[in-house]
């Protein structure tokens, strides 16, 4: 029964699916009539078809009623309609891998295979070869060599494409059809050909010279196939990187004449092979870009996206190499096809030179607002890449990026145009002003909180430091009054930065902060009266505001480091954690913050986060970050209960080669006098089970080792965990770098090959390992302090310590930065770790912890002449700290 759609239903594009509703229940129930005679081949097509709809739209059907309905789709060859019988092929092919006893098909099957109808012969291939397992393999061998070979096209390809995919099943089977694959190989049918040609590389693709063979046989011979000729190309190209072939290689020919090829679409893979290829130059690249620059001009809108494409993708390493095609480029800024248009106007913004980049941008304006937002982010992304090349021309774009704001547009694209503002603000110093303007302008009507939020964080950061830091309060004050919670909390918090560095608007922010604590009062008055007024607000809001205006009535530097500018360092997770075991045990002495473990991924200052938001909007629960969860590992051990809260967990150090019989990598946790060494291993032989496996450790400094937690056991391919205990040095505490000589020693037991079952007797055995280094970096945790001047005010000078160093083996101020970030393991500071162009002095700031929870900054001038001179001023709350670093550096 044909169902009718009215107009209304036609307008609301229901019916556009006759599927859409289907219950499995009742299309099994409706398969009942395939055993209905006569056969009636539409109603049963229709049946067939709803059943593979159900099974690729993920319906689970029960084994047992797959394999009903299965027996009962058997019944349909007696049927000699055509439609019928393919689509019964390809039922067949479905439901294979849940239905039981589908072998009972394999006659139909195979007499179909060999029969006359040409139509039936290769369907049948395919559905037989799905059900085959390695035992009837033999059996369809012959019938499968003879299809290989087959005249007509279509049963050829159904057997070379069957026999590839049971390469996987049954590879030596597979293999003894070599030789009528060669034959195939040779066919006047280009699928044919194809088809054959993927079939002969699976076979040898694990052979090097079997495959380097095959090429240099097809290559010389030639195909008809522009399938094939494309295949070719990438088996050479992925042969090539194997070998690290070089581009005087005859592969690298076969694809440089591929470029002169009467196929467009072989012309085009030779070319994407050419310019993918590693360690390209310019030259070599000269033809592929030659080619892709004629189809730049292709009437074919394929050709055009496929050559704009890869060269944008071109442009990224070698962007020299494709500004002979600047003038192509152009014309495809008018395209008709705006995703040509936008890549083509992308690529001109990776090549073009400084002085096209006004009118590049007037170009781009034009039909900027025509394309969708997905393009708008890459034009966004290709402005800022622009940007950090000619930075001198950094108003032009910035004006360009605000009018781009004004437009209508989604969060995705809204953050992209913020985030490429910013970028500039940090790499163009002179252009700060401007941006802040811009982003000023764009929270009076953003819509987006956590752009809001954002943007009000980098104001505080930013603004107090500028020229005339007054201009942003009304900016800021409109968002305390107008918005939503959490934009109120963050621009509370922005407020309370200009008090905090601006001692002529401390008074101003004073006032304004009284003013809003009032107001957030009134509103809380009039919530409880039940009258909605625009001032009903979070407690969080009110409470931040209440405790900014306490902290900045002290009118003390240290208490607005700690408490404005560089706040809370630790982890959210421990210190909930500690405050809860806190309250289980009481003690007369205060909570001490020192124990609380430090968050372990600090937040780049290359990525601006948004402030904290008000409480309702926080998720319930933070996930554990990877140091929480080494604490909880580590305090489940009884022997190091007693060590205190972990400082600070290391990234891993592998200690063996991969390829090894034991793969050994070591963690190394620091504690506040001690540290333990977690050695993960794994047992890669099959034969061997290791048992009480430690790693002994001989350090060659005044470390010493207490003990070894062993792990049990190793079975093979199963990772397990030792553990060594080592006491810190405290005769000398600035003797914290230390190198360890480890051996792993273990019981072996020898397993049964077939079983997997050890033998009853074992014998010690053991294996060196790489040794382990403890460094100056192990002992220190990252931090960030977004205002360090205002932490290294806090800190104060009393255990201030100087001193000046020669950098022998640096020769220039970015790799010095670079060295020492590594070496100390502490945070950059304020982008300090990004060097000006042209510069011969810098000055780096760098924040840590070191173990104890003692704040460590360090202040290093550097100058570069002959080599590059380090002063360094180092302060902290402890002397010890300060010692240990100038130590490490000397």
């Amino acid at each position: 029964m044909i169902k009718k759609f009215d107009k209304k239903d036609e307008e609301s594009g229901s019916g556009s699916n006759p599927f859409q509703n289907l219950e499995k229940s009742a299309v099994l129930q409706e398969a009942r009539i395939f055993n209905e005679t006569p056969i009636n081949p539409r109603r049963c097509l229709h049946i067939l078809t709803k059943i593979i709809y159900l099974l690729n739209q993920g319906e689970h059907f029960g084994t047992t009623e797959a394999t009903e309905a299965f027996f009962a789709m058997t019944r349909l060859f007696q049927s000699n309609d055509q439609t019928l019988r393919r689509m019964c092929y390809l039922t067949i092919k479905e439901m294979a891998n849940i239905s039981e006893d589908v072998i009972i098909v394999t006659s139909s099957l195979t007499k179909d295979m060999t029969g006359k109808e040409d139509v039936y012969r290769g369907p049948a291939i395919r559905a037989l070869c799905r059900i085959t397992d390695t035992t009837m393999l033999q059996a369809i061998e012959r019938y499968m060599k003879q299809a290989i070979v087959d005249k007509v096209p279509s049963v050829s390809s159904s057997a070379l494409v069957s026999s590839l995919h049971m390469v996987k099943m049954s590879y030596d089977v597979v293999k003894r059809w070599m030789n009528e694959a060669q034959e195939a190989a040779s066919s006047d049918n280009i699928m044919v050909q194809y088809h054959a040609l993927g079939l002969l590389y699976h076979m040898r693709k694990n052979d090097r010279l079997a495959v380097s063979k095959m090429l240099n046989k097809f290559t010389k011979s030639g195909l008809k196939s522009p399938f094939a000729y494309c295949m070719l190309i990438r088996i050479a190209s992925r042969l090539m990187e194997e070998t690290e072939g070089g581009h005087d290689s005859p592969l690298f020919d076969f694809i440089e004449n591929c470029l002169r090829n009467k196929h467009e679409m072989v012309v085009y893979e030779a070319a994407s092979a050419i310019v993918h290829m590693p360690n390209c130059t310019a030259r070599e690249l000269a033809p592929a870009v030659s080619v892709l620059q004629l189809f730049c001009s292709s009437p074919k809108a394929a050709l055009r996206y496929a050559a704009v494409r890869t060269l944008n993708k071109v442009a990224m390493k070698h962007p020299s190499a494709v500004t002979a095609c600047n003038l192509d480029l152009e014309n495809l800024i008018t395209d008709s096809n705006r995703s040509i248009a936008t890549l083509a106007i992308t690529t001109l913004l990776k090549t073009g030179s400084e002085s096209s980049v006004d009118r590049l941008m007037k170009q781009i304006s034009s039909f900027v607002s025509e394309i969708s937002d997905e393009f708008k982010v890459v034009v966004v992304q290709a402005i800022s890449a622009l940007c950090q090349k000619y930075p001198r021309k950094h108003s032009v774009m910035m004006n360009f990026l605000s009018n781009m704001l004004r437009d209508d547009g989604g969060f995705e694209y809204k953050r992209a145009i913020v985030d490429c503002i910013i970028s500039i603000m940090e790499e163009n110093p002179e252009s700060k002003e401007t941006g802040l303007a811009h982003l000023c302008e764009f929270i009076e009507d953003c819509e987006h909180t956590v752009l809001a939020t954002k943007i009000l964080h980098l104001l505080g950061r930013e603004g107090p430091r500028t020229p005339t830091p007054s201009k942003y309060i009304r900016f800021i004050f409109n968002r305390v009054v107008l918005e939503s919670e959490a934009v109120r909390a963050a621009a509370v918090s922005a407020l309370a930065k200009f008090g905090a560095q601006n001692d002529d608007l401390l008074p101003s922010v004073l006032v304004l902060m009284q003013r809003y604590d009032h107001m957030t009062t009134v509103g809380v008055i009039q919530s409880h009266d039940h009258i909605r007024g625009p001032w009903v607000t979070d407690d969080e809001v009110r409470d931040r505001a209440t405790f900014y205006m306490n902290v900045l009535q002290q009118k003390q530097k240290a208490l607005n480091a700690a408490y404005i500018f560089n706040g809370l360092t630790v982890s959210v997770p421990g210190l909930e954690k500690s405050l809860h075991q806190y309250t289980l045990e009481p003690s007369e002495k205060p909570f001490d913050m020192k124990t609380v473990p430090l968050v372990t991924a600090p937040i780049t200052e290359q990525k601006i986060d948004v402030a904290p938001v008000a409480a309702s909007k926080v998720p319930e629960k933070l996930a554990p970050s990877r140091q929480d969860i080494y604490q909880e590992q580590l305090a489940a051990i009884p022997e190091f209960q007693s060590l205190g809260p972990l400082f600070k967990s290391s990234e891993p150090v592998q200690l063996t080669e991969a390829e090894t019989e034991y793969v050994v990598r070591c963690i190394k946790h620091t504690f506040a006098n001690h540290m333990v060494f977690q050695f993960d291993c794994t047992n890669t032989l099959s034969d061997q089970l290791l048992q009480k496996v430690v790693v002994q450790m001989e350090p060659s400094e005044a470390y010493e080792v207490l003990g070894y937690v062993p792990a049990a056991s190793l079975p093979y391919s199963q990772p397990g965990s030792c553990y060594s205990l080592v006491h810190l040095p405290d005769d000398d505490p600035t003797a914290v770098s230390c190198t360890f000589s480890c051996t792993m020693k273990y019981l072996v037991r020898d397993c049964d090959p077939n079983t997997g079952e050890p033998d009853d007797d074992g014998y010690d055995d053991e294996y060196v390992l790489e040794d382990l280094e403890v460094t100056v970096a192990d002992h220190i945790q990252k931090v960030l302090k977004p205002n360090f001047g205002a932490a290294w005010d806090e800190v104060g000078d009393d255990f201030e310590k100087e001193e000046t160093f020669a950098l022998a083996s640096v020769q220039t101020l970015e790799e010095a930065v670079s060295n020492i970030i590594s070496f100390l393991g502490m945070q950059p500071c304020e982008r300090s770790d990004k060097v000006p162009e042209n510069k011969n002095s810098h000055v780096l700031f760098l924040a840590g912890v070191f173990r104890g929870g003692h704040d460590v900054l360090v202040r290093s001038r550097l100058a570069l002449a002959d080599g590059v001179t380090m002063q360094v001023t180092v302060r902290s709350q402890e002397d010890t700290a300060v010692d240990v670093i100038l130590a490490s550096v000397g």
